[in-house]
């Protein structure tokens, strides 16, 4: 049904010394999407500027005084919810606020913040905090899916710093509704849908049961979320947190988000332990009547935000459309394991 599908090959090249040299290289094919990523092994040699540690906090993470999303400013600069959505206009739940997105991607596009501090450096949030801000992501989804019924593409998605594309330091997740798919929504619910079809299982429950045999790439579990490092990676460390059986938001509980935010901050402090601040994280949910995707988080390392550090996506990744990385999963998830207190891999093997 899905296949690991691997390519190594090398290149040769002759030395600055004069010897030959074979430079391995492996391309990795994703059983989900078909998308190819490139292994390319000898980069690790490379040194990476700004990442021999985790870098300083930023110069303005003590800056309270402008950010509207500070305790003290978030009731008076921050827009509301309509009506229709919520009759107090900031959604609350425990210690999450959320408000719509003042500059929305699409027509139900919030924020959702977490933890009062202005600046939380990685993996160091409570998972209270994460969670709570998870359930007012969930709460805000089933709101709008009541109301706008047709607006069932949704994401819940996290820029962690400037250099992965945050434009406030204030801890917050962003979330989204809309009528018409992204294009990942799109071709996950093409790749469901047709999987369903042919074999009638669920596409990334299959998945997981082609990794548990040898659990190479399995990193834990956190309740029923199994982790584990993507195959054929689209980021730097790229970690999948999988919720089989889970197709709908309806059909979670609150231990559900809880669990998942642990996960999240076993990511975030595997990530701080390699010396990186920088991340995102994605779940995406298909609320439109299909339930073939289940649950999946996915999390990437980005670029240290540090003085005259480079992007860490280049001209291969933007134009050529490849993932070039330099750390095989295979290793990324035997370095991860120990930050979920476990090695018994997905689903307990």
């Amino acid at each position: 049904m899905l296949a690991f599908t691997r390519e190594p090959f090398s290149a040769r090249i002759v030395l600055p010394d004069g010897t030959v040299a074979d430079r391995s290289i492996e391309i990795r094919t994703d059983p989900i999407t078909g998308r190819t990523c490139r292994i390319t092994y000898t980069r690790s040699e490379e040194r990476e500027s700004g990442a021999d540690g985790l870098p300083a906090p930023p110069p303005f993470a003590q800056d309270r005084h402008h950010c509207p999303f500070c305790p003290d400013r978030v009731a008076t600069r921050t827009p509301r919810l309509v009506p229709a959505l919520c009759a107090e206009g900031h959604l609350r739940r425990g210690s999450s606020i959320l408000f719509p997105n003042l500059f929305p991607y699409g027509r139900y596009s919030a924020v959702s913040l977490f933890d009062d501090r202005h600046f939380v450096e990685i993996g160091t949030a409570s998972r209270q905090s994460y969670a709570d801000s998870l359930l007012n992501c969930r709460d805000y989804l089933l709101r709008v899916l009541a109301h706008d019924p047709a607006a069932g593409f949704m994401a819940i998605t996290q820029n962690h710093l400037p250099s992965a594309g945050g434009s406030l330091l204030h801890p917050h997740l962003q979330v989204q509704a809309d009528r018409t798919p992204a294009n990942h929504q799109r071709w996950l619910r093409q790749r469901a849908a047709r999987h369903r079809q042919r074999h009638g299982t669920r596409l990334f429950s299959d998945y997981l049961a082609m990794e548990q045999p040898h659990g190479e790439r399995c990193i834990g579990t956190t309740g029923p979320w199994q982790w584990l490092a993507a195959f054929a990676p689209q980021g730097f460390f790229e970690i999948w947190g999988i919720l089989p059986g889970i197709t709908r938001l309806d059909q979670t509980a609150d231990t559900h988000w809880h669990t998942l935010a642990q996960g999240i901050l076993n990511a975030q402090r595997f990530y701080r332990h390699l010396g990186r601040n920088a991340y995102n994280l994605g779940l995406l949910v298909l609320s439109d009547g299909s339930e073939d995707l289940e649950l999946r988080a996915v999390l990437t390392v980005r670029g240290n935000y540090a003085a005259w550090v480079r992007s860490d996506f280049t001209g291969f990744e933007v134009m050529l459309g490849d993932m070039a990385t330099f750390s095989p999963p295979e290793e990324t998830a035997a370095r991860a394991r120990p930050f979920w207190q476990s090695t018994n891999g997905c689903g307990g093997h």
